[in-house]
């Protein structure tokens, strides 16, 4: 099944919404998707997955552009996260859930979609190891909705980064999970964009005398990468935050 098949089975509207309706079929005929994560994926996924390999998209950057104010951020002050921009030179370093049926997409839809204003996009994934490319669906900010920042200054994104805080936790511990999964996982792979944000949200909490650790919330579990699907354990399925969106299957989750 290709990408476009697979967008139809689960019909999603990659250009215009990101509307996920899962659909039932014989489970023979359960296609595997591939999702890219570049931000609170790449160190909390929150669904489950049968693989995850690292490794890089084409033709976009990692940039901190985009608002939130339901996981990292509150209602006039809005944290930062990630989004992506396009960048025909640019490559952005991540990795990629092989996941099957319509459930992790049900989830992503509303941690995304309906409360982060991503749209949903397919790309293609490299992965680290030199296997094939294959197609991967991504979620991606754009600059028609409502929580989108732009371009501004490293160092007031910074500052907005240490001065926000919402339901999922402080908005420093997702740039330092998002820059140690960089570090540790990818040593090597360069985000100047990223690694800048860093630099000067550590300056300020010395300038502030605010302790990292009093902005990191508790450990997540380590995720094992770069496996056979078979060598890859079944992670339980958290869903920890999206308790304001009512489901019978989803929960709410820390990103």
């Amino acid at each position: 099944m290709d990408a476009m098949q697979l967008l139809d089975f689960f019909d999603v509207n990659h250009n215009v919404l990101c509307d996920v309706r899962p659909q039932t079929a014989p489970q023979e005929e359960i296609p595997t998707a591939w999702i890219f994560g570049y931000g609170s994926l790449c160190y909390y996924p929150g669904f489950e997955f049968e693989k995850c390999v690292l490794g890089y998209i084409r033709g976009y950057s990692r940039k901190f552009w985009q608002g939130n104010t339901t996981h990292r951020g509150v209602p006039g002050k809005p944290g930062v996260v990630a989004t992506l921009i396009e960048e025909k030179e640019g490559i952005t370093w991540g990795c990629a859930y092989k996941i099957t049926g319509s459930l992790a997409l049900e989830y992503l839809k509303q941690r995304e979609c309906t409360l982060g204003g991503y749209v949903t996009e397919m790309t293609k994934f490299y992965p680290r190891n030199n296997g094939d490319a294959f197609p991967a669906l991504l979620y991606i900010a754009t600059p028609v909705n409502e929580h989108w920042i732009g371009e501004l200054p490293e160092q007031k994104l910074a500052e907005m980064i240490v001065d926000s805080r919402g339901p999922s936790g402080h908005n420093v511990e997702y740039l330092i999970r998002l820059v140690i999964f960089m570090r540790e996982e990818l040593p090597g792979m360069e985000d100047e964009h990223l690694f800048k944000l860093d630099k000067f949200v550590r300056q300020y909490l010395l300038e502030r005398k605010m302790s990292l650790s009093e902005c990191m919330g508790p450990p997540k579990p380590p995720i094992r990468r770069d496996m056979n699907a078979n060598d890859v354990p079944a992670r339980p399925t958290t869903f920890e935050h999206t308790s304001r969106v009512p489901s019978r299957r989803l929960r709410c989750l820390n990103i």
